[in-house]
């Protein structure tokens, strides 16, 4: 099962790095593939630590996959590399084994530390559909013109039914990233 997370690594400069990714939970070990080349395999190959943030915010998803990356974090407690704030809880990574791929290598990695900040209540149907309507801006550049769009057309009702300021801000800023996709590609996906 994937959870869609958010992963913080330390940068060379020592500034977070801040990346919605899905992660795996396998065989007490925490699996992390980023793919080639980004700055999260970087970083992990470096530092050997990461933090997996679980957040309700969906504007953090959103805002990391349209330029918004300034997020309030704070240290954690027994690894180097700093964790959000707004997050319900976080887990403290190390890295134990690393196997390299072409595309999308994997990090094993072991938990140092657990901790819960805040219950998770459940996503409505609108975080829901942010989170699918993030992944989606992640490929632009893979999936067909007509999936974007049906995909797009179908998530707009959850938006429309059940998003709070939160969710419509979120929202908003992925439908700017894909009308500028649009734009400098000559394309509609969204009306």
């Amino acid at each position: 099962m994937i959870h869609e997370v958010i992963v913080t690594t330390l940068n060379e400069d020592g500034t977070t790095h801040i990346a919605p990714m899905g992660v795996r939970f396998e065989n007490n070990k925490y699996i992390i593939a980023p793919f080639k080349p980004s700055a999260t395999l970087n970083n992990i190959l470096r530092e050997k630590t990461a933090v997996i943030n679980r957040t309700n915010d969906v504007r953090i998803f959103a805002g990391c996959l349209t330029g918004r990356k300034n997020w309030e974090t704070v240290d954690s407690n027994k690894i180097n590399t700093k964790r959000l704030v707004s997050t319900l809880s976080h887990v403290e990574l190390e890295l134990e084994e690393f196997r390299d791929d072409e595309l999308r290598p994997t990090f094993f990695m072991n938990s140092v530390n657990e901790v819960t900040h805040s219950p998770f209540t459940g996503f409505n149907r609108a975080q829901s559909a942010i989170l699918e309507a993030a992944i989606l801006v992640s490929r632009l550049e893979m999936l067909s013109d007509e999936k974007i769009c049906d995909e797009l057309k179908y998530l707009r009702i959850a938006i429309d039914k059940t998003a709070g300021e939160c969710e419509l801000e979120a929202w908003n800023w992925l439908m700017e990233k894909i009308e500028k996709y649009q734009t400098e590609n000559n394309k509609v996906l969204i009306a």
